[in-house]
């Protein structure tokens, strides 16, 4: 039985989406790649005060508050549920509160039997993170089962 799927049935795609525009690559990429209708779960991980997303819009929050930063976080993840219905998914969002977000990220994948995990990648000046960026070298390296990276577009 593949690692996420449940009696014949396969486990949802879990988009790790923080909101930024290599995110949202992310999901209308791997949204070409997958059959219409599949499962997503579209999940913002966060943390008081390095929060770990981009805000979208106009949107302000104090970064100390839990609750204030909770309350973003599940406005971007619904505004990628959104970039994933529009992209043909059956998407539903979820938030986690994780230090690093890499940990929940594989917490809520393990937790809900996500068959992949996709992210987009931020480059970054040291090596590995050049390639991938330092949230999608950690989901790699600790992953149970499959992952798509998707870089940014130059």
């Amino acid at each position: 039985m593949q690692p996420g799927a449940r009696a014949g049935r396969p486990g949802p795609v879990l988009f790790a989406y923080d909101g930024s525009d290599v995110a949202g690559h992310a999901i209308q990429f791997a949204a070409t790649q997958l059959p219409p209708g599949r499962e997503a779960l579209i999940v913002c991980a966060w943390q008081p005060a390095d929060v770990g997303f981009t805000p979208v819009g106009s949107q302000h929050f104090d970064a100390n508050s839990a609750a204030e930063v909770e309350k973003a976080a599940a406005e971007i993840a619904a505004h990628g549920a959104h970039l994933a219905n529009a992209a043909g998914l059956r998407a539903q969002s979820a938030t986690v509160q994780a230090a690093p977000t890499w940990k929940g990220i594989i917490a809520t994948a393990a937790e809900r039997q996500a068959d992949l995990i996709v992210l987009g990648a931020h480059r970054h000046s040291r090596l590995a993170g050049h390639l991938l960026g330092s949230v999608a070298t950690s989901v790699v390296a600790h992953a149970p089962g499959a992952v798509l990276v998707v870089h940014q577009r130059d």
